[in-house]
């Protein structure tokens, strides 16, 4: 995938000096109802406003929606999408501070995120940074998806 503005910094270190930048956003990807049925099959998250495309029509959403945990679990994807980072011999999900969830994802939606570097620092084990995704919606007023997710460089 392209990137519509992306960062690559030569060395984790490099990432304390870009605190407060937004780093890239990243290309448009279309939830399809196959995503969503692999993910419900995944955790065993099977609720109808997931997975019953004819229950959910008549439903509060007007059809199926991605579980919300599906869009978070993009986040991964759409930081290495965002930003490279080289001489790095491993990126590890360190956690999450905050996570929100204000729009449901309607299967058939894209969705795209903004990565702001929220904050990084020296730790024993390597570079701790925060990055706050903002997750569009393809002609949503709301965010899909706001989270500051902890990656720890090494």
């Amino acid at each position: 995938m392209s990137i519509t503005t992306g960062t690559t910094v030569s060395a984790p270190a490099d990432l304390i000096g870009l605190v407060g930048a937004t780093l890239g956003t990243t290309d448009w990807r279309t939830i399809d109802q196959s995503q969503v049925d692999t993910f419900a099959d995944a955790t065993g998250d099977h609720q109808w406003i997931h997975v019953d495309p004819e229950r959910a029509a008549r439903g509060p959403f007007g059809g199926t929606i991605a579980h919300g945990y599906l869009t978070l679990a993009l986040a991964p994807a759409f930081i290495a999408e965002a930003l490279t980072v080289e001489n790095v011999s491993a990126a590890l999900n360190y956690g999450l501070d905050k996570v929100r969830f204000p729009a449901p994802v309607r299967v058939g939606s894209r969705i795209r995120a903004v990565v702001d570097l929220v904050s990084a620092r020296e730790k024993p084990a390597g570079v701790e940074a925060v990055f706050r995704l903002t997750y569009e919606i393809d002609g949503g007023d709301r965010p899909a998806c706001v989270a500051d997710a902890v990656v720890l460089y090494r």
